[in-house]
């Protein structure tokens, strides 16, 4: 009668796992082979609420401030950037991969109360974009009497 719990068996399955065996599989047969192509970024974003602002950091490393657009409507923010590849190739020089993602990419969301565009502000530095969002003050509700 065929028992898997048996140590026969169980020692009969046993494979030996070299970690060394794993690192270095493909890496001197394919050296320019790392997986599949890079995929495009998102706009990582991290967004608090201090007294009556909003405090928005965005991370765009490697972008230019003039590549940086943010649009404000409604109480929606929506921020888009664009990283631009610069061809940069030496006489004899090929390159075999490249991993840093050019092109477009764009972040919206929705806040909980509408702001005040007028009052916003931006600063970018050290690939960290901040916004400081002034909330709009809520208009009072208005009674109306009936005649």
């Amino acid at each position: 009668m065929f028992n898997p719990y048996s140590l026969e068996n169980i020692m009969s399955n046993l494979t030996r796992y070299d970690p060394f065996d794993d690192f270095f599989r493909g890496f001197f047969v394919r050296p320019v082979e790392f997986g599949t192509p890079a995929e495009s970024p998102t706009i990582k974003v991290d967004v608090k609420e201090i007294g009556n602002d909003y405090l928005v950091h965005a991370e765009l490393p490697g972008i230019k401030k003039e590549d940086i657009h943010v649009n404000i409507n409604d109480g929606m923010i929506s921020i888009s950037a664009e990283r631009k590849q610069e061809k940069e190739t030496k006489e004899g020089e090929r390159v075999l991969r490249t991993e840093r993602y050019f092109g477009k990419v764009s972040r919206s969301f929705q806040l909980g109360q509408d702001v005040d565009e007028g009052k916003s502000s931006a600063k970018f530095n050290d690939g960290v974009l901040e916004l400081v969002l002034p909330k709009k003050t809520p208009v009072a509700a208005r009674r109306l009497t009936i005649q």
